[in-house]
């Protein structure tokens, strides 16, 4: 079972630097320990070491600094799937960076739920995402530049991870490693459609 968060720790007491990211890097710490609810600027004020005064000249709301947070975590996912994409062979990329997509859930639940929750839509306006360029460059390069199926292919998978890791974190699926090896199988992850009034006997 995945249970190691990859969020890293935030000192206490802020003096100089970037008071916005020391800030969401509070925001993600505070998500291991407390319910969303209880969330508060005035609390992640107290944990950098600044008066709320500070905070409220970076984030007017609660909900602002939840939207930045989602947005960092979401970057991060797409960290950990390029570094895992680009540990294995090119055969075995999309697979990778699908498990690590899972993993990642697995190890930063409330990070994951609020990314969905908070979180920037996957739209044309924002799909310059490292985790979206990995989707489309993967799926692009498995259906030899065909966008189109490209495209279809991008969502199946990203059904399947997703899918796959809101079962586990919901307890419907018992969150295991070799579970996760096996549903994201890099043997059936691409499997063509014919097109219509193509052969059916068409290769993948």
């Amino acid at each position: 079972m995945v249970t190691v968060s990859t969020l890293k720790s935030t000192s206490r007491g802020y003096h100089h630097g970037d008071l916005r990211s020391a800030l969401i890097d509070a925001g993600m710490n505070a998500l291991e320990s407390a319910p969303l609810e209880d969330i508060s600027l005035r609390q992640i004020a107290r944990e950098v070491g600044v008066s709320a005064t500070a905070v409220y000249r970076h984030f007017p709301d609660k909900r602002a600094l939840l939207a930045a947070v989602a947005h960092e975590g979401f970057e991060r996912l797409g960290a950990a799937q390029f570094a895992a994409a680009e540990a294995t062979a090119p055969a075995m990329r999309f697979a990778a960076s699908g498990r690590a997509y899972v993993r990642f859930a697995l190890a930063n639940p409330a990070l994951f739920r609020l990314i969905f929750t908070y979180g920037e839509q996957f739209t044309d306006d924002n799909r310059d995402n490292l985790a979206a360029r990995l989707l489309r460059a993967q799926t692009t390069e498995q259906r030899h530049g065909d966008p189109d199926e490209a495209e279809r292919l991008s969502l199946q998978a990203w059904a399947l991870v997703h899918g796959l890791a809101m079962l586990m974190l919901d307890g419907r699926v018992t969150a295991d490693e070799a579970l996760i090896d096996r549903v994201i199988d890099p043997a059936t992850l691409f499997i063509a459609q014919p097109r219509p009034g193509s052969s059916n006997e068409e290769s993948p």
